[in-house]
């Protein structure tokens, strides 16, 4: 008696199953195709079940047990799938406070905490290669350090320092190059003008006004760089 219960439910719950999924396709009649596969994922929940029934046909409690158990984690499974994209985001900005410097993307917005010195300290790629940056709202232009450029693959054979900059060590020379591209988070920008010091002259690379200037927008708010792109 116990298992005809069982299999009345069962069935009950299939029935129910199957006026949800029409319901929610939003039409009074399912084609073919959809009951088709409806019949084939009813049957195969129906093989389990009773799987599961005959199994455990001597533990009832303990078969329910493991059912409940098994909806419990089918259930977070859907819904890590449906929200995948928005614990992504959660995922990266928790990163971001944890790590400054780490630059956490939500859309075309891009946020870096604050270090503990009080700078921004940026994780960026030039030309593919990680290039740790700071920004420098002084800085006409993104400035790479000798090391910062030939990890870049830039050809530092054949450049001249002709340029003439101020430094907090007073003036100095420097390279005019092209980036191929800077990636800060989920900004991407090309043909980004840049200057090369020389070795020695410069301890950590720049994140300057020529990369600034081509975002949309930019802001400090509250302890963060928050840069917009187009």
């Amino acid at each position: 008696m116990r298992r005809s219960a069982v299999w009345f439910l069962l069935l009950a719950a299939f029935a129910g199953l199957a006026l949800l999924l029409a319901q929610r396709s939003g039409r009074t009649e399912l084609s073919d195709g959809d009951i088709a596969s409806l019949i084939v994922k009813l049957g195969f929940i129906a093989l389990l079940s009773g799987a599961v029934l005959t199994l455990f046909r001597d533990r009832f409690a303990q078969a329910v047990q493991w059912a409940l158990i098994w909806a419990v984690i089918g259930l977070l499974l859907v819904a890590g799938y449906t929200y995948r994209f928005e614990l992504k985001d959660a995922g990266e900005r928790m990163m971001a406070e944890m790590l400054p410097g780490r630059a956490a993307t939500r859309g075309k917005v891009v946020e870096v905490a604050r270090g503990q010195a009080g700078d921004f300290k940026i994780g960026t790629k030039v030309n593919g290669a990680a290039v740790p940056m700071v920004l420098d709202t002084g800085a006409s232009a993104v400035v790479l350090t000798h090391e910062a450029a030939k990890a870049a693959g830039l050809p530092l054979d054949f450049i001249k320092y002709n340029v003439n900059v101020d430094t907090a060590n007073g003036r100095a020379q420097a390279a005019a190059v092209t980036l191929d591209r800077i990636t800060v988070g989920g900004i991407v920008e090309r043909s980004v003008p840049a200057l090369i010091a020389p070795p020695g002259q410069l301890k950590v690379s720049l994140l300057g006004m020529s990369f600034l200037d081509r975002l949309e927008s930019w802001e400090v708010r509250g302890g963060k760089l928050v840069m917009r792109t187009h």
